[in-house]
Formats: C-alpha cells, sequence, structure tokens
C-alpha cells in the first residue's frame, strides 16, 4: 500500500491535537507570553524590543539561528509601531511555522513489503512504547505488523514489547536478554517476509553514552537486514524525548551519522516539555517531522502540525 501513515489518523486527532499540544508547550509558550506583554507595554515597537523577544525565543530553546530568523520577522514592518501581545504572538506563530513547515511531512509506507522501520534513540527517549502505538495504528489500517525486539540489554523493554504485540495483534519477534540484536533482526525479517507482512519494526538499545559501542551495533544490525533486502531499512525514526531541551541537537547529529536517520518523532510533549528546540532541530538539520507524542495513550502519538505547533509555541489558544 502507497497511502501514508497519517491519513487514518487525522480525522481522529484533530479535536484533541490543540488542547494536547497547547498543554505540552505551556511551559515555553508562558516564558515567550509574559516576555511578549511585558514589551509591547512600552511604547511602540523598536529594535531593543525584538532583541528581547529575540532573548526570549532563545531561551525558549529555539536556537540562535532561528530565534533570530523569527524575531526579524517579528519586526519586519512594524518598527515605530505600537503593537499588541496578539499581534506579535501572531508574528511569532507565522514564522516559526515557515520554519517547521517544510519538515512537515507523514512518515510514507512505500511499495515494500515489508515496509522495515529502524527505531533508534537514547534509553528513556520512549521508543518501545511509540513502536507500540505505531503497530496499534498500523493494525487500525489493517496492515499486518512484525516487531522485532532489538534492544537486548532490557529485559523490560522486551517484555513491554511482547505486550504491545498481545494488544495490537502484531507478531513480535525476541530472545533473552543479552541476545545478539542484529540475529534478531535476521530473524524478524524472515518471519516478516514468510508471514507477508506489511511492516516490520525494529526496536534497538540506545546507549548514546557509549558510541563507539553503539555505532557497532547499529551498523551491524542495518548490514544484517540489507542481505535480505539491499533497500532496508526503509525509514530510520530518531525517538526524541522533548524534555532534554539542547541535548536533542547532539542525539539528532550521533544518531544520523551512525544510523542515517531519515525522520523524527517527538515524545514526552508534557508540562515539562521544553517542545521550542524542535524548531532549532528543523532549522539544522531539515528532516521531516512525523510524529508527536502527546500523552500515554494509543491514540496520543499524533501527525505533525507545523502550523498548529508554531500557533502553540506563540501561545495563540484559538
Amino acid at each position: 500500500m502507497n497511502d501514508s501513515t497519517n491519513e487514518s489518523m487525522n480525522e481522529a486527532a484533530a479535536g484533541g491535537w490543540w488542547r494536547r499540544v497547547t498543554g505540552g508547550l505551556k511551559r515555553t509558550s508562558s516564558a515567550i507570553g509574559t516576555a511578549i506583554s511585558d514589551l509591547v507595554t512600552k511604547g511602540p515597537l523598536d529594535p531593543a524590543m525584538v532583541e528581547e523577544i529575540e532573548e526570549a525565543l532563545i531561551r525558549a530553546d529555539l536556537g540562535m539561528e532561528s530565534a533570530a530568523r523569527v524575531a526579524a520577522a517579528v519586526g519586519e514592518g512594524r518598527y515605530n509601531e505600537n503593537v499588541t501581545a496578539d499581534e506579535v504572538k501572531a508574528a511569532v506563530a507565522a514564522a516559526v511555522e515557515k520554519i517547521l513547515k517544510p519538515v512537515e511531512k507523514p512518515l510514507a509506507i512505500g511499495g515494500a513489503r515489508p515496509f522495515v522501520i529502524l527505531v533508534v534513540g537514547v534509553n528513556g527517549s520512549g521508543k518501545t512504547t511509540l513502536i507500540g502505538k505505531l503497530a496499534a495504528k498500523f493494525a487500525a489500517e489493517r496492515r499486518k505488523v512484525v516487531l522485532a525486539a532489538g534492544d537486548t540489554f532490557r529485559a523490560a523493554a522486551i517484555d513491554q514489547l511482547r505486550i504491545w504485540g498481545e494488544r495490537t495483534g502484531a507478531k513480535v519477534v525476541a530472545r533473552e536478554p543479552g541476545a545478539d540484536s542484529a540475529g534478531i533482526a535476521f530473524d524478524a525479517l524472515i518471519a516478516a517476509k514468510a508471514d507477508g507482512a506489511d511492516v516490520m519494526i525494529v526496536d534497538t538499545a540506545g546507549r548514546l553514552q557509549n558510541r563507539a559501542e553503539l555505532m557497532g551495533e547499529l551498523e551491524k544490525m542495518i548490514r544484517v537486514i540489507k542481505k535480505l533486502d539491499a533497500n532496508a531499512p526503509h525509514a530510520v525514526l530518531l525517538v526524541l524525548d522533548a524534555t532534554v531541551g539542547q541535548n536533542a541537537l547532539s542525539q539528532v547529529e550521533v544518531f544520523g551519522k551512525i544510523a542515517g536517520v531519515t525522520g523524527l518523532a517527538m515524545t514526552k510533549l508534557d508540562g515539562t516539555a521544553r517542545g521550542g528546540i524542535l524548531v532549532a532541530i528543523a532549522h539544522k538539520f531539515g528532516l521531516p517531522i512525523h510524529f508527536i507524542g502527546v500523552g500515554e495513550g494509543v491514540d496520543d502519538l499524533v501527525p505533525f502540525s507545523a502550523q498548529d505547533f508554531g500557533r502553540a509555541i506563540a501561545g495563540i489558544e484559538s
């Protein structure tokens, strides 16, 4: 099937998206909104005020280059004018959307069968939970799914994947903790081909602090998968924890080099999140952003919307 994984999600996600994403970005939007509200009471917009807006955006993890670009857009055509907080927020939202729009892309399941998705990220980023949610989405689309428990360093990850398999009807290929992850991926792909599966999703270990070992493990896994399908993995999805802020930039860089990341998903977008970093990531790397995780429920994995994300960051409530 050539349709995207997001198409069946859009209608269901639309109603709850706004409430969840604005709640998740409350920390970021409150800081930006307070700074804007304080500034506009000082008089007509001038370069010094725009610079202060830029500093507020940097503090909100948008990154220096992105913050400068957004602040410049706020000032354009408005110098020496009295502006309202709502007008400035609207300008911020539009400028953020402009940065994010080019990377607002669904995860398209191509013609390969099975379509192999390698999921990478540091421990604790929510990889295994995201895999379970993806399995549920694919199952709802009547796709046959195989899950490979490639994070063999954590028994809990293997158990968690098995539970998701039971919930979603996906076949799970797993071994005991400590087993060779590349061998599991190989066996899973053989099983997926034999079963006529539409999608195979591979979990991986995420020990970013030991880059050499991680690189070797992932490279071996990819090399073994390619023995069965030279074009696989067809997608490499990096899962980022929204609470880590600037550390996410280094994760994108490292995993990009190790595994050839093709797209991003951001999880844990709750009240303590620092989601502004997604703007900095988009500006620096230009990688597609496929999904946002805005809660623990299976329906809380939603397609990324640049417009909604921009408005939420700016604190526009409706």
